[in-house]
């Protein structure tokens, strides 16, 4: 039996993570927004840091902005950081500071959608909650064999209700208990709690997908599901899941100009409603891919609004964001005078830069500059 089988591998194979150590709410709904697009090994730091500065509901909801996008700097899609704290002063205002166990008032929380609502539900309250990310649509569209597009409606609809008989059969088997402690672990205090068989059963379609049935090469041989599949038996694990065509990417090309007063450099803070709202950046300008060097000073000085004396390369940063491929030129600036325009930023010492949270890209920037 399918659910017999993923229990009894996630009881041996459950990695030691630190928001597996317990079932509270609030750490599990941390976990869950920092996983969204994010590799485990870059979550673990940010988790451990944020639990220490905001262990709780009450502290998440009074911080100030500033602090979580600080603590947040660096994981991008800085929207999810706004809306748990908009999600933690709900719940402090209207369910008195304690985390809402029902599905649908987790659901109504801002920045939780159906599947961060179920994995909360299932992992911290044993709750018989689908779950659906990508992980799990991999390993059910290889088990069960879905060749259909996992995005489309209906398709979709299909591996919902699969994963829903999933953990509604886990809720009857009877394993495991209320913790279960991996077999690799030596100590108690290393344990992997679950909080019954639904908080175990989602948590093995996930660590499935990212450990044994992986995109790229899946380890079949060491699946515990290679009998009952059926992408296996037919040769089908490099095609599925189908998740029809890729996006192309979108190049962009941005400059940038760092300019130092005094032992103060000139930033600013993006405004509400943007990428990256809220976040510190050097003045920067996007340019086409092919503009000259002199076009691309031109820019940057109708950015500042004051005309640049001299502008020396500093520091090439690549990234991406959603779909979007961008290449950011930094450049040491000095200027020739003269007072910048409204809005062009603020002259900030070294020790305050420090404290502020910066877009990752800039963050380079500015540690690069000050070497």
């Amino acid at each position: 039996m399918l659910v017999s089988a993923l229990l009894s591998w996630f009881s041996i194979h459950a990695r030691d993570l630190p928001w597996r150590r317990t079932h509270q709410p609030y750490a599990v709904w941390v976990s869950e927004i920092m996983l969204q697009q994010t590799q485990v090994k870059t979550v673990i730091p940010y988790y451990e840091r944020w639990m220490r500065e905001l262990p709780d509901v009450h502290a998440l909801a009074k911080a100030p902005s500033e602090k979580i996008h600080k603590l947040w700097e660096g994981l991008g899609y800085y929207t999810r950081v706004r809306n748990m704290q908009k999600a933690a002063q709900f719940i402090v205002a209207q369910h008195g500071g304690v985390f809402p166990k029902s599905f649908d008032d987790v659901l109504a929380l801002p920045g939780i959608g159906r599947y961060t609502a179920g994995a909360i539900c299932s992992i911290a309250f044993d709750q018989p909650a689908p779950i659906l990310d990508g992980n799990v649509i991999r390993v059910l569209a290889r088990v069960f064999g879905i060749r259909e597009n996992a995005r489309e409606k209906d398709t979709n609809a299909r591996l919902w209700k699969l994963a829903e008989e999933l953990v509604t059969a886990a809720r009857s088997s009877g394993q495991p208990g209320p913790q279960c402690l991996s077999k690799t672990k030596a100590t108690a205090d290393m344990a992997v709690r679950c909080s019954g068989a639904c908080s175990a059963l989602n948590q093995s379609l996930m660590e499935l997908g990212a450990l044994v049935c992986t995109p790229r090469q899946p380890r079949c041989v060491s699946c515990p599901l290679a009998k009952r599949c059926v992408a296996w038996r037919d040769g089908l694990t490099e095609q599925l899941p189908n998740l029809g065509e890729c996006v192309t990417a979108t190049a962009r090309r941005f400059v940038a100009c760092v300019v130092e007063r005094d032992g103060a450099l000139l930033v600013r803070q993006r405004p509400a409603g943007v990428v990256n709202a809220h976040l510190w950046e050097f003045p920067n300008v996007g340019v086409a891919l092919r503009t000259s060097a002199a076009e691309a000073q031109r820019a940057l000085e109708a950015e500042l609004g004051a005309a640049i004396e001299t502008l020396t390369p500093l520091v090439t940063v690549k990234h991406s964001i959603t779909r979007f491929r961008i290449t950011l030129e930094a450049f040491r600036g000095t200027l020739s005078g003269g007072p910048l325009r409204p809005g062009a930023g603020e002259w900030v010492g070294a020790a305050r830069l420090r404290q502020l949270p910066f877009t990752s890209a800039h963050r380079r920037v500015l540690e690069t500059f000050l070497r």
